[in-house]
């Protein structure tokens, strides 16, 4: 028997709950197709919608309603005395922020996360749960306007002190090789959903011929479309388009080279400097991490390939772009000899068995990353002018095996991605019981960047939300600085 409703409040405000009711299911849900419908609501990555907060209804038959006082801090968890629900019911818990009260209707049979109905004209917080009913667990993430969720944060915050949303070969999106298609939906649909991070890899297309500037888009030696060749201008159109509408935001860029051909890691550093990445008002690319005030409206460029002896000469000698050009091959955890890349790249998973230990080094990482407490320059007397130290944590939810269709990116993501999405809710810098001092010395709590395949898959953007939530524990520290 399972046991009582655990919810964890993973925002940043106290929450109290007030009340809770079980209600019978609707008949025309609880005929032919229940049970059905239940496993769908419960197995985390099949029926996707984007969370909407669904209209109050009120049920014909209320079995149990009980009113309660039940206060959970910020990062903290509490197990109540509300038994787990039965297949026929519906609970209803109501919430209360600062005099807001806010009511969750769980489960919907429409999408695993929910956002909560305010009861309160005009509020000023929104909600949003992810309930994980195999383990009676309730997890209350602020609802963050995913397209422009970098608003809510300080200029001096350092880039790599942020809970960051990527994807894996960002443009993968096309018909393709199913061992080369890595998403289910495009580079503008991924921004206007809250990811910050492009993985990008590209071919010149006249290596021997600097002046020219096409780059096409490939993964591997493969062409990311088999509709027609992709290049990185029209990508870049649509990303500079999503930054002028979006000014408070910024993309980080890995661009690597790969493909066919006789290019070089130089040639493609001067196409790049001389024909797409040499507007300091569109892109950042200093060798240094930015705080985010430097970087919004921006690509910041981090590069893993080589320079051409020209561009060594750039800042002062120092290079140009975040330095990530020997970054381990095949790591579960390495940092790159810049410092300012901290990797986990696992991605031969050859049989399907292997999927587990990926999980594994990508929980892993993600707890390295949340165990940073970054240098915040107002709280902490730092300058700006000193670039923060902390690296970026990238964390890749990625692998395959192009000879195993089990090891294909969709087949290894529709098992990667609700299991971490559980991991964020229920383990993710657990710090409950300890004291302020204690839980701040657990760490910010980010994630790092984590980069995804085949997220947002029919509208689930569930990996994604709570991503982007792990940042209340650093939106705390700079509202109490």
């Amino acid at each position: 028997m399972s046991s009582p409703l655990t919810i964890r409040n993973l925002t940043s405000r106290p929450v109290e709950l007030i009340k809770y009711e079980y209600n019978a299911v609707a008949p025309s849900l609880s005929q032919g197709g229940m049970t059905n419908i239940t496993h769908n609501v419960t197995s985390l990555f099949r029926n996707f919608t984007t969370p909407a907060a669904p209209p109050v209804a009120e049920p014909a038959t209320t079995f149990v309603q009980q009113d309660v006082s039940i206060r959970i801090e910020p990062f903290a968890s509490l197990q109540t005395d509300i038994e787990p629900q039965k297949p026929t019911e519906t609970l209803h818990l109501t919430f209360e922020t600062e005099g807001e009260k806010h009511r969750l209707d769980t489960p919907t049979f429409s999408s695993n996360s929910t956002t909560l109905s305010p009861l309160t004209e005009n509020p000023r917080f929104n909600y949003t749960a992810v309930h994980l009913l195999e383990h009676s667990h309730l997890t209350l993430y602020s609802s963050a306007n995913l397209t422009s969720w970098m608003r809510s944060l300080k200029d001096d915050t350092p880039l790599s002190a942020l809970s960051i949303p990527g994807t894996h070969n960002s443009p993968t999106c096309h018909r393709a090789l199913p061992s080369v298609r890595c998403q289910a939906t495009s580079p503008p649909e991924q921004l206007d959903n809250g990811v910050r991070f492009f993985d990008i890899r590209v071919q010149p297309e006249s290596p021997l011929d600097s002046s020219k500037d096409g780059l096409i888009l490939v993964h591997g030696v493969f062409p990311i479309s088999l509709t027609g060749t992709k290049y990185l201008r029209d990508l870049l159109v649509e990303v500079h388009t999503f930054l002028d509408r979006n000014p408070s935001e910024t993309v980080i860029m890995s661009l690597k080279r790969e493909g066919t051909g006789e290019g070089t890691d130089a040639q493609l550093s001067r196409i790049l400097r001389d024909h797409y990445a040499g507007d300091p008002n569109r892109w950042f690319t200093a060798p240094r991490i930015p705080y985010l005030g430097e970087a919004r409206g921006k690509i910041v460029l981090i590069r893993r390939f080589s320079l051409d002896e020209s561009l060594k000469q750039e800042w002062g000698g120092a290079g140009w772009g975040i330095d990530a050009e020997n970054w381990a091959d095949n790591t579960p955890n390495a940092t790159c000899p810049s410092g300012d890349v901290c990797v986990q790249d696992f991605y031969e998973v050859l049989e399907t068995v292997n999927i587990e230990k990926k999980i594994q080094y990508s929980q892993d990482h993600l707890e390295r990353a949340a165990k940073c407490v970054c240098t915040l320059p107002e709280q902490d007397g730092v300058s700006v002018d000193q670039p923060p130290k902390q690296p970026f944590f990238i964390n890749f939810l990625t692998a395959s095996n192009f000879w195993k269709v089990g090891c294909w990116p969709e087949k290894i993501a529709a098992k990667l991605n609700p299991a971490i999405v559980d991991f964020l809710c229920r383990k993710h810098n657990e710090t409950d019981g300890a004291a302020p001092d204690e839980a701040r010395a657990a760490g910010d709590g980010s994630t790092g960047i984590v980069v995804c395949d085949w997220v947002g898959y029919k509208g689930n953007w569930d990996l994604v939300r709570c991503i982007v939530g792990m940042n209340a524990k650093l939106e705390i520290r700079e509202r109490d600085a």
